[in-house]
């Protein structure tokens, strides 16, 4: 593999990638809501993703509330994106989509080709579950108003450097850095059939798991989350010791997604990395200990998704 093509090694190590929140993948309460986003409008982190993105059942907090809870941010400083449903069923579903699509405050991250094809025409951008695998795609979205893209989670560094060589202008580049990876989606609800529940009647079942519902294996390793409709890996996604690697590949924007607990920490661990105040290597271990579960980096080195490689050494006590 050549080395990626950058301009000078000046210009590699002064390119800080911004760092961005993705919408919350969970079920929580709107008070919770509310005091987590109220923590994020004073925290270092320069665009916060927001929105339901997985079941419109989860309707605590609807439309207009997203979108006093994003002029608060925008208020702050924040870069503000409303993100959409990535699976919708029903007509009712659609009409909360074109809503979200028709508004013209906010850039849209589409999370289907339904929100694509809505958004053709402006500046939109796509999240990680759209499956944009090569340049090619990226060209054909661009053409459509395409302004950002998300690597899919499953995707190695290597492929992130050929599509970074041929990417078009004017099109930004978002990693996935930190948080459970998104896996796969179904019609079926998960979480309520663990419940014994059917889905149109679900009782607001994952209101009891705010970090989703942990799967292990029969010899009681951790394994899979169950997040209603979504199915999430066990292990957490940490590429922060990546750093150099996405500063050299031009990675624009390094992405959390959002747990229940210990955000700030998190947020706090990668403001630090990406200001140099503290080596990424060291800010990777510390991660590790705010994990629920513990950490995982191999899609990024073409291995198995849940394996751990010799970069994410446990922090030093």
């Amino acid at each position: 593999m050549s080395e990626p093509q950058t301009p000078t090694a000046a210009a590699q190590n002064n390119h800080r990638p911004r760092l961005s929140l993705g919408p919350i993948s969970y079920y929580w309460p709107k008070a919770q809501i509310d005091a987590f986003y109220a923590m994020v409008a004073e925290a270092p982190v320069d665009i916060v993703y927001l929105g339901e993105t997985i079941c419109s059942k989860r309707n605590q907090v609807r439309h207009e509330d997203w979108l006093a809870i994003a002029e608060r941010l925008a208020e702050h400083g924040k870069e503000v994106v409303l993100s959409t449903l990535t699976l919708l069923e029903a007509e009712s579903e659609l009409k909360r989509l074109r809503a979200i699509c028709e508004q013209t405050q906010f850039m849209v991250e589409a999370n289907d080709m339904g929100a694509v094809h809505l958004l053709a025409g402006r500046p939109f951008a796509i999240g990680p579950s759209v499956n944009c695998y090569n340049d090619r795609t990226l060209a054909v979205l661009a053409k459509q108003g395409l302004k950002r893209w998300a690597l899919p989670v499953e995707l190695t560094h290597e492929t992130l450097e050929q599509m970074q060589q041929a990417k078009p202008d004017g099109v930004e580049t978002e990693v996935m850095a930190y948080g459970r990876l998104p896996l796969a989606y179904s019609a079926r609800c998960f979480t309520a059939r663990h419940k014994d529940l059917p889905k149109d009647d679900c009782r607001d079942a994952c209101l009891d798991y705010p970090d989703g519902l942990v799967v292990k294996t029969q010899d009681e390793q951790a394994f899979l989350v169950l997040n209603g409709i979504q199915t999430q890996s066990a292990h957490t996604v940490n590429l922060l010791a990546e750093l150099p690697t996405m500063r050299q590949l031009g990675v624009d924007i390094l992405r959390i997604s959002p747990q229940a607990t210990q955000m700030e920490q998190v947020i706090a661990l990668f403001d630090q990395a990406l200001r140099a105040a503290l080596d990424p290597a060291e800010a990777s271990a510390q991660l590790n200990a705010l994990m629920p579960v513990g950490p995982c980096d191999g899609y990024w080195h073409g291995e198995a998704g849940m394996a751990a490689t010799a970069k994410l050494a446990p922090a030093a006590h």
